[in-house]
């Protein structure tokens, strides 16, 4: 997984005030509740120092997502009074967090980014006129996006409509409209639903490398509430358990370099080791995530180690301990080098991190 939508936060200088809240739609009275935790989050930030322009204007995003229904969360990043990034979470925190440092805390948001499956979906409806007698109508709507961020943040939705007893010639253009979509967006999966007719006549007209990547589901998209995707609980169960073809790439790429001894590495020494070397092309990551201590950090990525003496010897002059997960995020956004989250029972690693790297040092020992 690509991290570049993570380069607005490290665009501003820090410190950072980070906030991680539930802003869920779905319980009594919503408003009350953000208003407590947005209470917790302006007392949490203040007693860790935060500035009081920063405090308001990550006070003033919490809980501002009013057109997003439904279960869901909220990241806030800002410094200096400005904010540098808000993000609406598919699964709410299980408890609320708000830190001040000297590194932004983007590990809870970059795990809920994953696996980022681009993908498609499109569903059939028939609308029908009794009172008047005006012929049936077939309305089609379609999306892209990148599951599972697109749940709670979905792309500009597209609709087209025609008379159903055309819908034979009419699904060939619509087709095709389907199929440049998937291309921009580089779909792996194109899910289609609604009528079962319709959507089969649609599946026949679109072009045979595509028909490859559809998958049917039942559900026809119109239960989906505000601000959530189209066909939003059937993508639930077409993604369940299943990876982005980039990131099994990367899982594949690790499993085979790790059994001939070159270019692979686990644990977090020697993740870390590489990092200082800029080396890492990909960081594989375990979930549940659970690092096992807190890293030392100078002002550049690559300053990184798991001691400040280790930083020191490195002729570091200032550093800070920091929490694993904004160490390692930084590291990698800032030297280029991707995230692979992978459940630990697929694939455990050695203190849960493992790496892809770019080239290696002959005078390393792994």
């Amino acid at each position: 997984m690509e991290l570049t939508f993570l380069d607005p936060v490290y665009a501003r200088p820090g410190p950072y005030a980070c906030a991680y809240l539930d802003t869920s739609r779905d319980v009594h009275d919503p408003e009350a509740a953000i208003r407590l935790r947005r209470r917790h989050l302006r007392e949490d930030l203040a007693r860790q120092g935060a500035d009081n322009a920063t405090v308001a204007v990550v006070a003033e995003a919490a809980g501002a997502d009013r057109e997003v229904s439904g279960k869901h969360g909220q990241a806030i990043f800002a410094s200096h009074g400005r904010l540098a990034l808000v993000e609406e979470l598919p699964d709410p925190p299980a408890h609320g967090d708000a830190r001040f440092g000297a590194l932004p805390d983007v590990m809870p948001l970059a795990v809920q980014h994953a696996p980022d499956i681009p993908y498609a979906a499109a569903t059939v409806h028939r609308v029908a006129y009794p009172e008047t007698g005006a012929p049936e109508k077939l309305e089609v709507d379609f999306q892209a996006g990148r599951w599972p961020s697109s749940a709670v943040a979905p792309e500009g939705l597209h609709h087209r409509s025609g008379p159903a007893a055309q819908w034979a010639y009419g699904a060939a253009e619509i087709a095709g409209d389907l199929a440049q979509l998937a291309h921009l967006c580089g779909a792996e999966v194109v899910a289609l639903g609604g009528e079962a007719w319709a959507r089969s006549v649609l599946l026949n007209r679109m072009p045979e490398p595509l028909r490859e990547r559809v998958v049917t589901v039942a559900g026809d998209g119109y239960t989906a509430g505000e601000g959530r995707a189209l066909l939003e609980q059937e993508l639930r169960d077409v993604f369940r358990g299943r990876t982005s073809g980039r990131d099994q790439a990367w899982v594949d790429g690790f499993r085979a370099r790790r059994t001939r001894h070159a270019g692979a590495i686990e644990g977090l020494a020697a993740v870390v080791a590489a990092l200082q070397r800029a080396q890492v092309s990909a960081l594989l990551l375990n979930t549940p995530v659970d690092l096992p201590v807190r890293l030392w950090v100078g002002s550049e990525p690559t300053e990184i180690a798991l001691s400040a003496a280790d930083l020191e010897s490195l002729g570091v002059l200032g550093f800070q301990e920091e929490s694993p997960g904004a160490a390692l995020i930084r590291a990698l956004v800032r030297t280029g080098a991707e995230l692979v989250v992978v459940p630990r029972e697929e694939l455990p690693l050695e203190d849960g991190v493992g790496a892809l790297l770019r080239y290696t040092d002959p005078e390393a020992r792994w």
